[in-house]
């Protein structure tokens, strides 16, 4: 089989020698027409609906074929529908599943956190409503084993989980891989960004050579690329959307700050927006992520923390009450809110700014989400300069600069783009808030924090 890359909204098929068989445009179609099982038409009509986003009009009918799938999808963009459509339809028509008493899953899904991996059995419980005989079971870190062994230890036709606790299960023996027949790959990149490249790979080699692999990735370059080349055969590649694209739901704004207390100030005010539906706040650590939310709390917001840390029991009820709407602001960290899916997130504010441009695009991603209008406020301070000049080159756009009236950056003067320029011999307002007495140089790496990153000893 040959590679063939599918780059929508115009839809051109290249073969390996570089010429288009096609450039006839993507027909708009309803999901009755991408070949599904009838009783996962009707959950989908159930769900309420009609029409398929790009990457499910492009994907699902490949993978029904059988064939292995890289595919690179915004979030926000219904990519879960389209890997969990198609394994369900592989089960629904199948006559294996009529062997209830065999044990291990048929379908099983890796996903890089918790909370991702909740959202994705939530997909298999929506659109499989209609097969009861379907069973569906999670395995993450941060839950008693016991639940999760009698889970996988049953007859199981899906499992979603997190590679690291999946991986403690296969190396117990409590674990049965040999029957998978589909491995989905879910935020690749970010799972590789986690460091679980060598988990990843132990629990593909547990699974039979013969499995199909989908792979769903922000990006198909890089250490995401070598992935997909040993583990995936001849896969069709899907481009639906690239890093530079422009979300036209989402606005941008970015606000200079002197410091890390007229950071606080801006975030204050910017939270007594009317427009405000539902906020989410980035923080960069996991101490960050608490001490904004009690600050918040304190000024009468309906606020709560998530992050890593927190037990699983007590992130679940946050997410929760963020989704039944009784929080109207979230401060999380990027691994804790990765995977969150609330279409009444109207703002995203970047109180303190990620690690990598990758991630700031999935931190905007949380808003603008079901056709709704979003904006993304992010909050930076002078040695935080580069990171922006990061984001701008990732992205290809420039984030227009702001100002609060009143709350104007004290440096003088600006350069053309608005990006303050620090007087000759003071320090940045990040050096300045700095705990503990330690300081980062002008122009020294500041320290990369690892406070939510997973850690052998502790699998998420």
């Amino acid at each position: 089989m040959s590679d063939i890359d599918i780059t929508l909204d115009n839809v051109a098929v290249i073969t390996n020698d570089g010429n288009p068989e096609s450039t006839t445009d993507q027909p708009a179609t309803g999901f009755d027409l991408l070949g599904l099982h009838p009783a996962l038409l009707k959950a989908v009509q159930l769900s309420g609906y009609t029409e398929p986003t790009a990457v499910q009009a492009a994907a699902i009918p490949a993978a029904i074929t059988g064939v292995d799938l890289a595919v690179t999808a915004a979030t926000g963009s219904g990519k879960t529908a389209a890997f969990v459509l198609p394994a369900l339809h592989r089960l629904a028509t199948s006559e294996l599943k009529s062997q209830r008493g065999a044990v291990g899953p048929r379908v099983l899904v890796l996903t890089p956190t918790r909370e991702l991996t909740i959202q994705v059995s939530q997909a298999c419980d929506t659109y499989g409503n209609q097969l009861r005989w379907l069973r569906t079971a999670t395995v993450v870190g941060g839950v008693p084993y016991g639940a999760q062994l009698r889970a996988i230890k049953s007859p199981l036709d899906v499992l979603v989980a997190t590679p690291g606790r999946l991986l403690d299960h296969l190396n117990s023996g409590n674990l049965n891989l040999s029957r998978v027949e589909v491995l989905v790959l879910d935020e690749a990149d970010r799972m590789l960004d986690m460091g679980f490249i060598e988990d990843i790979e132990a629990i593909a080699a547990a699974t039979p050579a013969t499995r199909q692999t989908l792979l769903f990735s922000a990006t198909l370059a890089g250490n995401v690329a070598k992935l997909a080349g040993k583990l995936m055969r001849s896969p069709q590649r899907i481009e639906t959307h690239s890093h530079t694209d422009t979300n036209t739901f989402i606005t941008q704004r970015l606000h200079w700050a002197d410091g890390r207390g007229h950071k606080d100030r801006l975030l204050e005010r910017l939270l007594t927006d009317p427009e405000i539906d539902q906020a989410i706040v980035f923080t960069s650590t996991q101490i960050d992520a608490e001490r904004v939310a009690v600050s918040l709390e304190a000024l009468g917001h309906a606020v709560a923390a998530l992050h890593g840390g927190m037990p699983q029991g007590r992130r679940n009820h946050t997410l929760l009450g963020l989704r039944r709407r009784k929080l109207r602001i979230l401060v999380a960290t990027d691994v804790a809110a990765r995977g969150i899916d609330v279409p009444t997130i109207s703002h995203v504010i970047n109180y303190g700014l990620p690690i990598t441009a990758e991630d700031y695009v999935h931190r905007i991603g949380r808003t603008g989400r079901a056709g709704r209008t979003g904006l993304a406020i992010t909050l930076a301070e002078y040695g935080d300069a580069h990171k922006i000049r990061s984001i701008e080159r990732f992205t290809t756009q420039q984030i227009p600069v702001s100002t609060l009236e009143g709350l104007e950056p004290k440096a003088r003067p600006a350069n053309a783009t608005g990006r303050p320029t620090r007087p000759h011999g003071a320090r940045s307002g990040s050096e300045r808030a700095r705990p503990s007495g330690t300081t980062v140089r002008h122009g020294a790496p500041a320290r990369r924090d690892f406070s939510d990153a997973p850690r052998r000893a502790r699998r998420p």
